[in-house]
């Protein structure tokens, strides 16, 4: 089985910094103008998910060339008021969320007179709100037509229908106070019926605080991110801080000077590599390794996948002759410091089909075809 590949969409209201951001991200030069509708078709950036864990494994166990894994970002089109009733560019908009897998919602954290905010003024509860808002009104269109049918359907005691009538009964209030799918509590069960419904706050979100390179060192002293994390919070979403401008200097320099940077700016790491890291497990997925040889490589897959079906995303033939995996947990290995000790120390597990893969995980697969 080829691998999914999973996006996760950026969103914001014009002229927070989103198109700044995905240009960090991907270097590629989104178009960039100071004016609303500037991305028009969403771009697509591939990013390498930092990993230091692949630097540890090269140094025990050395290869020819070492291979990151990656992922994509999606830069949507930034929303305006009235895009679920077709406002500026929004059933595009719409559309496009609809396609990606986990949303990175910008947020303008910073203050700066040149840099016009669509609504005047700098308040970031409102921006989230203007979106979240377009998001719940398309998701309850989408329920309130699901409803009359799977209400008639289940009065003719439809055991399938009913179960969805009952989440469809759930989600219908939350919405229509402007809520997300999200901040509901579904049990197993129920969670496959909302996967089915494919509405749009049921998606995972990341919110970034797009800071100024002032608050870099500690960005929990500025009022705008206190705010912003205290609304996360009640979403069931996660809050990272950034100075998209700040990043998007950072990704021209070399690595001398990036680490010159980073330095003088107080922190240990570019704030990238935080929320690559964040959008990857946003989107459920994990890493698992395979190392020594022509070369060490990071491969993704999604969580809760079994060993034949991630030795499928190496090669097809692997998922179809597999016989076994041949597993160390990275933990182990770097602990250990070589894969004779991991041995001596029985810590090379023989995983068979039903093996559940770990992130970290150190894998050889044996198969036959």
């Amino acid at each position: 089985m080829e691998f999914m590949s999973l996006t996760a969409g950026i969103v914001g209201l014009p002229n927070v910094g989103k198109s700044t951001l995905f240009n960090a991200i991907t270097k590629a030069g989104a178009e960039m103008a100071n004016y609303p509708f500037a991305t028009i078709d969403p771009n697509v950036g591939m990013v390498e998910v930092p990993d230091k864990r692949l630097d540890r494994i090269q140094e025990i166990i050395p290869a020819k060339k070492v291979v990151p894994t990656t992922f994509e970002f999606t830069d949507i089109a930034g929303i305006v008021k009235g895009a679920s009733k077709g406002e500026g560019l929004g059933n595009k908009f719409l559309a496009n969320i609809r396609e990606v897998d986990a949303i990175v919602h910008v947020v303008r954290a910073f203050d700066d007179d040149e840099i016009t905010s669509v609504t005047g003024k700098v308040d970031p509860i409102d921006d989230i709100e203007t979106i979240n808002m377009e998001l719940s009104i398309a998701d309850l269109d989408s329920v309130n037509k699901r409803y009359t049918k799977v209400e008639k359907q289940a009065k003719s005691k439809d055991k399938d229908a009913i179960a969805e009538f009952n989440v469809l009964k759930k989600i219908k209030p939350v919405l229509e106070d402007g809520g997300s799918v999200r901040s509901i509590k579904f049990d197993k069960d129920e969670q496959k019926i909302v996967h089915n419904l494919f509405l749009l706050t049921a998606k995972p979100v990341l919110y970034v605080a797009n800071i100024a390179e002032d608050d870099m060192a500690d960005p929990e002293q500025s009022p705008y991110v206190q705010q912003i994390e205290a609304y996360a919070k009640k979403d069931n979403a996660e809050v990272i801080a950034i100075s998209a401008k700040t990043e998007e200097e950072i990704a021209e320099l070399d690595d001398d000077e990036k680490a010159e940077f980073l330095e003088a700016e107080g922190v240990s790491e570019p704030g990238l590599d935080r929320l690559i890291r964040a959008s990857y497990h946003l989107l459920g997925l994990a890493t698992f390794f395979t190392a020594g040889g022509k070369e060490t490589r990071a491969w993704t897959f999604k969580q809760g996948m079994k060993a034949p079906q991630v030795a499928g995303i190496i090669h097809s033939d692997f998922e179809r002759g597999f016989i076994r995996a041949e597993t160390v947990s990275f933990t182990d290995l770097d602990q250990l410091g070589s894969m004779q000790a991991v041995k001596e120390a029985g810590k090379l597990r023989l995983e068979g089909k039903d093996y559940e893969v770990q992130d970290g995980d150190i894998i050889e697969f044996r198969f036959n075809v």
